[in-house]
């Protein structure tokens, strides 16, 4: 039986969700995961989309994409095929590197959007591998902050939710689910 086609529109918004087969990681080290973040460059920018933020975990990944006019399958494939490939030569491995194809959920609305992107930020926290999503270097928290730069995550598109693009008062936003025992 087919599979489901994706719902797919130029513009769509996406939470994706990657995860290693049988639940394995898929980042042993700090090369892993600059090498997937290369990928991810790489595929963001041949198939003009914008990543509006990311956090690399142990044993998956969380995204959130803007597409353009090409299909989010079509970076996905780019970015997970590249990457096991890569693992499974560095680390003299075989077979499939991540459990099945990814899950996507589309974003349809503002509140959804921003609410994800608290939610990947503050991944870490939750799985108690940072006390602050901030001291996590592995996701794109620290490029909302200011502390760092990428190529990879376009800010604007969450930090226009808030006054002047302030990062300031979206920092004030995911850490105050913090606070208030949200995590």
């Amino acid at each position: 039986m087919p599979r489901k086609p994706r719902i797919w529109y130029p513009g769509a918004i996406y939470h994706i969700v990657c995860r290693g087969n049988r639940r394995q990681e898929i980042f042993r080290d700090d090369q892993d995961r600059m090498a997937y973040l290369g990928r991810l460059l790489e595929a963001k920018e041949k198939h003009d989309c914008k990543i509006l933020s990311y956090c690399l975990m142990k044993n998956h990944v969380h995204l959130q994409v803007q597409t353009s006019d090409i299909e989010i399958w079509k970076m996905m494939k780019q970015v997970n095929m590249n990457y096991a490939v890569f693992f499974n030569s560095k680390h003299n491995c075989v077979g499939h590197l991540f459990q099945g194809r990814y899950r996507s959920k589309l974003i349809e609305t503002n509140a959804y959007n921003l609410a994800v992107s608290r939610y990947i930020h503050l991944n870490p926290v939750a799985a108690e591998i940072a006390e602050n999503p901030q001291d996590y270097e592995w996701s794109s928290y620290q490029v909302y902050l200011g502390r760092r730069s990428d190529r990879i995550v376009t800010v604007d598109e969450i930090l226009k939710y808030f006054p002047n693009n302030c990062s300031i008062e979206y920092q004030k936003y995911v850490e105050g689910a913090l606070n208030s025992g949200e995590v």
